[in-house]
């Protein structure tokens, strides 16, 4: 019995080492083909990794969601604004290619590294903050937190609200403990590659995701461990922060456009979109019926003139 035992373990230890030195080689590889494409610059001490677009014009600040990174507009909505607008595209802290401040679970954090990025890039301006599902609740949370930085918000199929419990992905669940979650993490660049297929195309439905829409997104980078447990993280806190977060939409004083696809099976649009329309005083909501939960890529035109729409407008704050 304790020769099985060992032979076990020793499989076992042999196995985790095998894991370790392929997520290595991932990370190594992954990072080859999507480097860093926009500056580093430091907030709060650590980098965050920001891709501009456009040099003049009133700033636009756009905010990824999860499993993602800044490169998730690049090539949706920059080409349609950087001709007259400066674009600022941010990796949220620990993806893409940002730190990972303490803490950084929380909306507070989040908003915090983001307006960092306005007070770097464009001081003494104000930016339209643009946010795409999780990086819609952190977009808000900039504007409550910051407002002398917003001249307006637009939100593109967020998450506003606690959702009452269910709906946590598994694996953000295993990959978040400090025991275990580091141990499965190094399993994920293994598996995560090959079934990421089928998370886009729901994420996408009912429309058909853009066909080179993985490479394009740099969606790989976000199996490096690291990176895969800091959006584990993020996610299971949200409830959390929402619930939080949501008794405070009544500050808001510039003007809010929610763009609410019909379809988007990946948050309840009645809940986040139905909720908050009632709570802000300078709310807009655009209701997309054929859309899913990428409404910057089926109706990137509508999002792009709303972004000029706001950036254009008198102050209204004073």
């Amino acid at each position: 019995m304790k020769i099985i035992l060992s032979g076990l373990l020793i499989l076992l230890a042999l196995g985790g080492v095998g894991a370790c030195v392929h997520s290595a080689v991932y990370t190594n590889n992954v990072e080859e083909r999507h480097p860093p494409i926009g500056e580093l610059v430091e907030v709060n001490g650590l980098p965050v990794h920001v891709i501009q677009a456009g040099s003049e014009g009133p700033p636009v600040l756009m905010i990824h969601g999860a499993s993602a990174n800044a490169r998730e507009f690049t090539f949706t909505l920059a080409p349609r604004l950087e001709q007259h607008f400066r674009v600022l595209m941010a990796d949220r802290p620990g993806h893409g290619y940002s730190g990972r401040p303490e803490a950084a679970e929380t909306l507070a954090v989040q908003a915090a590294q983001m307006a960092g990025i306005l007070e770097a890039f464009a001081p003494d301006e104000k930016a339209v903050i643009v946010g795409h599902s999780y990086g819609g609740a952190v977009a808000l949370r900039v504007a409550l937190d910051y407002p002398e930085l917003v001249s307006g918000v637009v939100l593109l199929a967020p998450v506003t609200h606690d959702w009452g419990g269910g709906g946590e992905a598994w694996y953000n669940q295993v990959a978040g403990p400090p025991v275990i979650g580091p141990v499965f993490s190094q399993l994920v660049p293994l598996v995560g590659p090959s079934l990421v297929k089928s998370g886009i195309d729901s994420v996408f439905d009912p429309r058909e995701a853009p066909e080179d829409y993985y490479p394009d997104s740099a969606t790989g980078l976000l199996f490096r461990p690291p990176n895969f447990r800091a959006n584990a993280d993020d996610m299971n806190a949200l409830q959390d922060e929402l619930a939080a977060q949501e008794s405070r939409y009544g500050e808001l004083q510039m003007p809010v456009v929610l763009f609410s696809g019909a379809k988007d099976t990946v948050i309840d649009p009645k809940l986040h979109a139905g909720k908050i329309k009632n709570e802000v005083d300078n709310f807009e909501l655009v209701k997309l019926p054929d859309t899913g939960h990428m409404p910057h890529h089926d109706h990137g035109g509508e999002v792009a003139d709303v972004v000029r729409r706001l950036a254009e407008a008198p102050d209204q704050s004073s």
